[in-house]
């Protein structure tokens, strides 16, 4: 069996599709689809899309993007979601947090340090209630890393990680897996591919981030979680192995970050 650990199944370019989307992942052996939210907007959306799908559950948190717009009450809001969340089996993490210095708009002064305030009270959230953090990385490494240091979370994933070969030992050392899914199967991502490649197999977990991040064979259309074996296939081939030997590896490891994952899988 697979496990997708970032995929926004309630995402608007699925629509009244998500639940076909999620039972066709099902029979193509995805066993379970991670569904963080990103805004307060969709704390309930994403919990109860996860209530409707059997191989689906959720995380709750604030993506960086949406950081902009939002008001210090929503972080409140977040905690009071997460204690309440607490007893549902299909509530699971923290996410997806984190830090965005891509996106021009977000690298402003005031801006980035919103950031790093919000995702430092995600972070303690998660630390609060011993749970796993999804964090979005993108040219943000070594500012995760430090504010991680720091806060300590228990566990989690460093999601569509491409950072360099030191960043991503560092995140192993403090127990956390790295992400990889569509973009290790192009050529050209070069970078990708050789960590994807080289790195420890029991430090990476698989993901689908759809509908973004399609990979090669359906790009540039719309991503879609059924596509992940096919995704595990590809990085059986960079790793020169079998792909049951990803599958298997991959659903450890999705175990391994994301605890409350074992529980559910075991019902």
């Amino acid at each position: 069996m697979w496990i997708d650990t970032h995929c926004h199944l309630d995402a608007a370019e699925f629509g009244a599709q998500a639940l076909d989307i999620a039972q066709r992942a099902g029979e193509a052996g995805v066993a379970m689809i991670v569904i963080p939210a990103v805004d307060r907007s969709d704390f309930g959306t994403v919990a109860e899309l996860s209530a409707a799908a059997p191989n689906a559950c959720y995380a709750l948190g604030i993506h960086p993007i949406f950081v902009p717009n939002a008001q210090d009450e929503d972080l409140a809001v977040l905690r009071a979601a997460v204690e309440a969340a607490l007893g549902d089996p299909r509530f699971v993490g923290i996410g997806e947090i984190g830090l965005d210095f891509f996106i021009p708009m977000l690298c402003t002064p005031e801006m980035r340090d919103k950031q790093e305030r919000f995702f430092r009270e995600q972070l303690r959230i998660a630390r609060d209630f011993d749970l796993p953090v999804l964090m979005h990385v993108r040219r943000s490494q070594d500012q995760v890393l430090k504010h991680v240091r720091q806060m300590r979370p228990p566990s989690g994933i460093a999601h569509a990680f491409n950072g360099s070969f030191q960043q991503a030992q560092n995140f192993i050392d403090l127990g956390f897996h790295l992400g990889f899914g569509g973009a290790m199967t192009f050529t050209r991502a070069l970078q990708i591919r050789r960590l994807a490649g080289d790195l420890p197999l029991a430090a990476i977990v698989l993901e689908t981030d759809a509908p973004d991040i399609a990979p090669a064979w359906i790009h540039p259309g719309r991503n879609s979680p059924d596509q992940l074996p096919a995704i595990g296939a590809a990085l059986a081939e960079l790793r020169g192995i079998a792909a049951p030997e990803i599958r298997a590896a991959s659903y450890r490891n999705a175990l391994a970050a994301i605890p409350r994952l074992s529980r559910l899988l075991s019902t």
